[in-house]
């Protein structure tokens, strides 16, 4: 119902698997440090990316940082009681 009146060309669906292998390998390689709705939104842009090819532009909001995550998704305890991934730094 959130999005009856939203004038949407296309949606993408991401796990949450997918999203936290973003932001951990974002973290890793351009230590910057985003949070779970920042990586469905990259997943997203990145699956866009890969259907309309290449030389297009795709621009995304990173809506959140990830410092507000510290107890979920940058817990190794909670990550591996939901199944899922931890990255080695961690």
């Amino acid at each position: 119902q959130n999005f009856d009146k939203a004038l949407v060309d296309d949606a993408f669906q991401s796990n949450d698997t997918e999203a936290l292998n973003i932001v951990f390998d974002l973290i890793k390689k351009q230590k910057i440090i985003l949070g779970g709705s920042s990586g469905i939104n990259i997943a997203g842009a990145i699956k866009l990316a890969k259907q309309i090819g290449p030389g297009k532009t795709i621009v995304t909001i990173l809506c959140d940082h990830g410092k507000r995550y510290a107890s979920k998704i940058f817990n190794k305890e909670f990550l591996i009681s939901k199944n899922l991934p931890v990255p080695k730094w961690l």
